[in-house]
């Protein structure tokens, strides 16, 4: 018998006959891409069609081959097309329906591909016509909010998500996707929640929930009242927003697990060998091999979730057992080739820890501790434009939890201690820390290790300013709180006093590079406040008043650098430059810790005198401080327990419009043909009742 071979929509005999032959449904294609009205010659062309396996690719291909004028003669077809791929989204037979949805994909993305330079309009106009576009936009979408919260198939619901995801993502820049005005009025808000607070459907579908509820989240959201940003902001749902945050968590530890394997096999190979070999001369070549591809997507829906939701915040603290830990009972992953993280979900079978009971000997983990060993991974290397404006979504997140009063209270909380093992980049000064010795401590103390890891790690020439200025403030707001709250944190204050004077030492030092892009006095003034609010307040939440004596200590033995930064500001305040007003208001904010330099100094000069010693210890130094407090005068500084607090209209518009158009070519770029593969639903459906 001659075997069949398949290839674009043609049938080929193996056999002495070489003439190709079309599928049936290719035949049925090129009849609506006439002028004629398919179903004049045939009233069941229409019901024929939709019971055909779809060929994806000779429907878009096909689309994309006409020119507009050709395109404008069929367009009554292909409206046509369209309302018929709707009614069908209504009828019993799933295989129908199955049909229905993967033209309706096709439809979407070819007559978009060809009418990428003209308006939204353009393209409602060509799918669907505008007089019968708002009724058959409301069909389409009550038809996909039945099929979503529906206790049917599983295939189907994933199927309808990646047609909004289609439908969301095909123009790059979503707000001037006119087509989701159809999709603000018809919301299917609520049939997002439904898939996010059910455990089997969360499994299955949670990702593409979560991603196109953030990318709904964006839609025209400075210029209109988006409802879905209104209906987001007061979810009260415990089991709705849990399940947000377990999608979440699970797509963030599934990244943060590639790259720990990625690491581990890098550090066992020969080039390994090689680097130890040689000293560290490549360690930037090594670690830019081990980089994974960053998850924007579930970053942007957390910072919503965060930002918009007051009552998420309970969800980063969740506890349940670390991911990648626990093992479940579930089927053997399929082996597939492996594609980045950030272009399709985590797989499914990774635990949903609801379900599951907490082990005593399982290391705990929550929602934040897997945010912040991401953000340590994506925060070491900011060359990279994806991993940098990972960063900064990563800072600005941390910004939105440093300012909120319940986040703090478990932040600070010492009867929540964990574990954290954060990434620090690999550097030729200091040894690899051991994952055994790490402490339990409060969740406060692992964002500061964060902030100082970050400041001693980015000094360089490429200097990512606005990323600094983000950590010093995430510091403040910190510090803002536990004085207010007087909270006595026992953290290693002296690694951050250290970071910030080489911070300052390093301005400095390359004082002509850095200011011929940035204002480096923004951000000298933020660290001299820092040491202000030490000095100032430090005696209300540094643990114990040898705290407040090392603090000192600190300055008086770095005072080189203090006065190097005094006589720097002194210079550009007093020439008439565009640095004068900035410098000189660093020159102010030095009076303090000028007072204490100078008033300390002689005295340890006059006590090493006095007894003969050419290098006073550590415990002499202290001795003479807490011996000289009494007659020591500070002025009192106002305004430094004050802050400005995020506003993302004002100062990050660009950034996120931006960000969410990343996103938007990425999720479209990787709605490929094998996503929507019908394998798997015409398997499931083989059979029509």
């Amino acid at each position: 018998m001659a075997q069949t071979e398949k290839k674009g929509g043609l049938l080929r005999k193996s056999s002495a006959s070489k003439k190709p032959l079309k599928e049936k449904v290719v035949l049925m294609y090129d009849e609506i891409f006439t002028t004629e009205d398919p179903s004049k010659c045939n009233p069941r062309f229409w019901e024929e069609l939709f019971l055909m396996k779809v060929n994806l690719e000779y429907l878009e291909g096909k689309l994309e081959a006409l020119d507009g004028e050709e395109l404008m003669k069929i367009k009554d077809n292909i409206n046509c097309l369209f309302q018929h791929c709707i009614q069908a989204l209504g009828e019993e037979h799933p295989i129908r329906v199955v049909n229905a949805l993967q033209t309706l994909c096709a439809l979407i993305r070819g007559v978009h591909q060809k009418n990428k330079s003209t308006s939204g309009f353009d393209i409602i106009n060509m799918l669907v016509g505008f007089d019968k576009a708002e009724l058959c936009m409301k069909n389409l979408m009550e038809s996909l909010d039945s099929l979503l919260c529906a206790e049917g198939s599983e295939s189907l619901k994933s199927l309808c998500l990646k047609l909004l995801l289609c439908l969301v993502t095909v123009t790059d820049n979503i707000s001037q996707n006119t087509i989701l005005e159809y999709v603000m009025i018809n919301s299917i808000f609520e049939a997002i929640l439904q898939i996010l607070s059910s455990p089997l459907s969360r499994r299955e579908h949670g990702y593409d929930a979560v991603v196109l509820l953030a990318l709904l989240v964006n839609y025209r959201k400075y210029e209109s009242v988006n409802p879905y940003i209104v209906k987001l902001s007061i979810v009260d749902d415990e089991a709705t927003l849990n399940g947000m945050g377990l999608v979440i968590t699970q797509a963030l530890s599934e990244y943060n697990r590639q790259y720990k394997d990625k690491e581990e096999e890098h550090q066992s190979g020969f080039f390994s060998a090689l680097t130890n070999m040689v000293g560290s001369m490549f360690i930037a070549d090594a670690d830019e091999k081990i980089s994974v591809q960053t998850n924007e997507a579930i970053l942007l829906a957390l910072y919503e979730a965060v930002h918009l939701n007051r009552n998420f915040i309970t969800v980063l603290a969740q506890s349940h057992p670390e991911m990648g830990l626990m093992t479940t009972p579930t089927s053997p992953i399929p082996t597939t080739p492996v594609t980045p993280l950030g272009t399709t979900p985590p797989s499914s079978d990774v635990i949903s820890s609801a379900e599951l009971p907490l082990d005593a000997d399982v290391q705990t983990s929550n929602l934040l501790i897997t945010f912040l060993k991401y953000s340590s991974i994506v925060m070491q290397d900011t060359k990279d434009e994806h991993r940098l404006h990972s960063g900064k979504l990563c800072l600005i997140i941390l910004t939105c939890i440093a300012e909120d009063q319940y986040a703090n209270a478990f932040l600070h909380d010492d009867n929540m201690n964990f574990r954290v093992n954060l990434h620090r980049m690999p550097m030729r000064h200091r040894k690899k820390a051991a994952d055994k010795n790490l402490p339990c401590r409060p969740l406060v103390c692992a964002v500061l290790d964060l902030m100082v890891e970050f400041i001693v790690t980015h000094m360089m020439k490429e200097f990512p300013m606005d990323l600094y200025v983000r950590c010093i403030q995430i510091v403040h707001k910190l510090l803002c709180y536990q004085k207010k709250c007087r909270v006595r944190l026992h953290y290693t204050w002296r690694e951050l006093w250290s970071a910030l004077i080489n911070l300052l030492k390093f301005l400095m030092s390359n004082e002509t590079v850095l200011l011929a892009k940035h204002n480096i006095f923004t951000l000298a003034l933020m660290v001299v406040n820092l040491f202000n609010m030490f000095i100032t307040y430090g005696d209300t939440f540094l643990p114990t008043p040898s705290s407040y004596d090392e603090l000192y200590y600190e300055i008086i033995r770095m005072h080189q650098n203090f006065d190097n930064l005094y006589s720097m500001v002194l210079r550009l305040s007093t020439n008439a430059g565009q640095w004068k007003e900035p410098a000189s208001k660093v020159t102010h904010a030095l009076v303090n810790i000028r007072a204490i330099i100078n008033h300390f100094n002689p005295k340890i000069e006059s006590y090493a005198a006095v007894n003969h010693i050419s290098q006073l210890s550590e415990d002499q130094v202290l001795e003479v401080v807490r011996s000289n407090y009494d007659t020591l005068t500070l002025k009192l500084q106002d305004g430094l327990d004050q802050y400005e607090r995020y506003s993302e209209q004002h100062k990050e518009a660009a950034f996120f419009k931006e960000l969410v158009r990343s996103i938007s070519i990425n999720v479209r770029k990787n709605l490929a043909f094998n996503t929507l593969s019908q394998e798997l639903l015409l398997k499931e459906f083989s059979t029509i009742s």
